[in-house]
């Protein structure tokens, strides 16, 4: 199936997927034997950075040969693509959804520049994912910034034929100083206006009682990348510090064992 059908069943039946990206073999190997474990779907995510060290042909690779040897349902998915170029070499490469981040430009450049995308992605019958409004980026003041208006989606969907929007309802990128407090009348009220699948981006950090109730709410991909390296990297730095091991080999099974827990906990929330 492909993932803008999987989306809209979920949008429709008040369901979420998980969308995990990882860094290297060692996250991607722990999110999919999580996925297995709980025997859920999953949507591998690659960032710009992530493929510029990996390298856009052996990521890719790496992410389906990987969902084939786990027998997982899955689709990859490139995260905050910042061109038409970058989200065309992706699809290229065989990916099965692109995002295209123009959320920085005003609302009639982001249409411009994300309706190209759906015209280049439509010869591969790609998923298409845009962002309208303000979701702060890592570095970026966490503010209540500019919040996605109903309208403004309705219009931005219709104009571009995108089939996922991600909202600015007081999520952020990267950790919260504060508990954040999403804006879930909001997220109704867009859900109302627009037939879109729904993401949430920064979920790291956000309690289990909001996520849920945003998925309730219409959201129907749940992003997740900050918690995933931070535990990972938490890991090896604990199994380090009074270490003398030199094979990687056992070294980083460990901190795999604390990806795979984190992304069966998450699994768990969205799942419920």
């Amino acid at each position: 199936m492909r993932l803008q059908e999987k989306l809209s069943v979920y949008s429709s039946n008040g369901k979420a997927i998980l969308a995990a990206n990882f860094y290297n073999f060692e996250t991607l190997s722990g999110i999919l034997e999580a996925a297995k474990q709980k025997n859920q779907p999953v949507i591998l995510q690659l960032s710009e950075s992530s493929i510029q060290y990996l390298g856009l042909d052996i990521a890719a690779n790496l992410g389906r040969t990987a969902l084939k040897s786990f027998g997982i349902e899955g689709w990859l998915h490139l995260d905050h693509g910042s061109s038409s170029a970058m989200a065309h070499q992706c699809l290229d490469a065989g990916f099965d959804s692109v995002m295209i981040d123009a959320s920085d430009k005003s609302f009639d450049e982001n249409v411009k520049i994300t309706s190209e995308v759906v015209k280049i992605a439509e010869r591969y019958n790609a998923n298409v994912e845009a962002e309208l409004g303000y979701v702060a980026k890592l570095g970026q003041h966490q503010t209540t910034g500019v919040y996605t208006q109903p309208q403004d989606a309705k219009r931005f969907v219709e104009a571009t034929g995108i089939h996922a929007l991600a909202v600015a309802i007081g999520s952020a990128h990267g950790f919260y100083k504060e508990p954040p407090k999403l804006q879930l009348e909001l997220l109704s009220e867009i859900h109302e206006a627009t037939p879109a699948a729904l993401v949430l981006h920064g979920s790291s950090g956000i309690p289990d009682d909001q996520l849920r109730d945003a998925i309730a709410r219409g959201i129907s991909k749940i992003n997740l990348a900050t918690e995933t390296k931070n535990i990972f990297m938490k890991s090896l730095q604990q199994i380090l510090s009074d270490n003398e091991e030199i094979d990687l080999r056992k070294v980083f099974p460990k901190a795999t064992a604390s990806v795979i827990k984190l992304i069966s906990e998450k699994l768990e929330i969205i799942s419920q």
